[in-house]
């Protein structure tokens, strides 16, 4: 889904003597991804044999970036690209997503939405309705396919005859399990920008940004009528 996520040509707030940028969580991804080409800051693999495992937290790779004293370029991935760093810090943050909001499976996802300027598919409006599995079509125009499930004896004409007895097998489309499974995904994702939106307005890392506490809505479906 494609929302407008303009900022307001006013909407900014001075800081040390220079103006910052204010924007939404949403809108500070779109712009470190998708403007600033910026990139995930993900860990190693993890190593069994050294009981490695994954879930470096925020402060971890904050401190890993401050204790190089200089920015990050991110190596072959930004193959000469200049990068501002507020957005560099915006991936390092969403890169720390802890492992019960998701880690970096849910990080991937919500770099890639940010990419593409989207929010998760929620399928807004959506109820199951009860359609044919499959249509056919003649001269006479559109058909439902039926099947035969049995046969019956009839008289006809004065005679027994055995007559097929046909059906049209349905299903409902969308079913419930896919609404609920994409209704699901929208609330992690939701969480998960929750838990980032915290992160930056917590920190002290970006210079020239500021990020409010402004969020899409948590069950955008409780607002909206089915189409009947």
């Amino acid at each position: 889904m494609k929302h407008d996520r303009k900022l307001d040509p006013s909407s900014r707030q001075a800081g040390h003597g220079r103006p910052k940028r204010v924007m939404s969580v949403q809108q500070a991804l779109e712009w470190a991804f998708r403007v600033e080409h910026a990139q995930l800051e993900l860990p190693e693999p993890p190593d069994p044999e050294r009981g490695q495992g994954f879930g470096f937290g925020l402060e971890y790779v904050l401190m890993q970036r401050a204790a190089l004293g200089c920015k990050i370029d991110g190596g072959q991935y930004k193959m000469g690209r200049y990068t501002h760093e507020d957005a560099e810090v915006i991936a390092a943050t969403v890169s720390a997503l802890p492992d019960h909001l998701g880690g970096k499976r849910m990080a991937i996802r919500m770099a890639e939405l940010a990419r593409a300027g989207l929010t998760p598919d929620w399928m807004p409006g959506a109820v199951p309705r009860c359609v044919p599995v499959e249509m056919k079509r003649n001269r006479h125009g559109d058909h439902a396919t039926t099947v035969v499930v049995g046969t019956e004896r009839v008289l006809s004409r004065g005679k027994w005859r055995t007559v097929e007895v046909r059906a049209c097998p349905v299903i409902y489309r969308p079913h419930q399990g896919q609404i609920d499974g994409a209704r699901r995904a929208y609330k992690a994702w939701w969480q998960a920008l929750e838990w980032t939106r915290d992160g930056l307005m917590s920190g002290l890392e970006m210079k020239y940004t500021k990020v409010v506490s402004n969020m899409p809505q948590k069950h955008p479906w409780s607002k909206i009528q089915p189409t009947p």
